[in-house]
């Protein structure tokens, strides 16, 4: 099984993505053809934005089985719509109405179930898009986009970790920012959480959200302070009195900063950006988890 890292944050903005993609850079130069860059980030995923060179392997489309009520058949008596933990389903006898509403659909199959007219077909509806790259080292990158309208980033997500091959050794999601669902879905089932935070009140709140979350889920994990020399000093004292482990310390760089602006991440690196990436390199190594 390959070991998962999932790279996660409380907030956009902490620099999730460039973790993200410094790591499976540094895996390129070692893990060849054995390094998976999975891009979980489905309702903005920009990975790919700093891999100009990947080669498209193959894409497809994420379905999901979504119900539809022949109003021809059905007598309008409510048990769809009773059985629907999701309240997906209007049924309004009087009107002669009964509607799906596919955006709110888990396809669960109760509403198939309670339905005694044969009134309710499935049907298989888009709800995002896989697409799969090679780099030059051989290494996969895979993009979960959903589509524009869709709820459904968990089952896009889901998919997404469903394409990991016997071949790669090292898995790295990128997860969507926050603590919601999609964020669930993405590091669960990972064999370390790395929690990308910066030194500000607003990344402090949001650090303390998801380490909540990921204790919740007994995942185990660290923290990535980004943008270190900014702000105060108060992440520092949190992860101590935690007692969190502090995995790296990445220092803000106007010129790194200016670079990925234009998705330009590995060329004209500082060096101190350079070596708190391998830094944090080494620590995985240390832990058994970039084998």
């Amino acid at each position: 099984m390959a070991v998962q890292i999932a790279v996660a944050s409380g907030k956009g903005g902490t620099g999730k993505t460039t973790v993200s993609a410094q790591l499976f850079r540094l895996l390129n130069q070692e893990k060849l053809g054995q390094a998976l860059l999975a891009d979980c980030d489905v309702e903005e995923p920009n990975d790919l934005l700093f891999f100009p060179d990947a080669k498209l392997d193959r894409s497809f489309q994420v379905k999901q089985e979504i119900p539809f009520i022949d109003t021809s058949r059905c007598t309008f008596c409510r048990k769809c719509s009773d059985y629907c933990e999701f309240n997906a389903i209007v049924v309004i006898p009087p009107a002669g109405f009964a509607e799906v509403n596919s955006g709110l659909c888990h396809s669960c199959g109760a509403c198939s179930v309670a339905c005694q007219d044969d009134a309710i077909r499935v049907e298989d509806q888009s709800v995002g898009m896989i697409t799969e790259y090679r780099d030059k080292s051989g290494n996969r990158l895979i993009e979960g986009r959903l589509n524009i309208g869709s709820a459904m980033q968990t089952l896009v997500i889901r998919t997404v970790k469903r394409q990991v091959k016997e071949v790669e050794q090292i898995v790295i999601l990128d997860a969507p920012p926050g603590s919601s669902c999609p964020v669930v879905e993405t590091i669960a089932g990972s064999d370390f959480v790395l929690l990308v935070s910066e030194p500000t009140p607003f990344g402090l709140h949001d650090l303390k959200i998801l380490v909540e979350l990921t204790r919740e889920m007994g995942l185990p994990f660290g923290v990535i302070v980004n943008k270190a020399g900014l702000g105060d000093r108060a992440i520092y004292d949190y992860l101590e009195q935690e007692k969190i482990e502090l995995i790296g310390e990445i220092p803000f760089s106007k010129s790194y900063a200016a670079h990925y602006a234009i998705a330009d991440l590995f060329n004209q690196t500082p060096p101190e950006i350079e070596a708190a990436h391998r830094d944090i390199y080494v620590k995985l190594q240390n832990k058994g988890l970039l084998r």
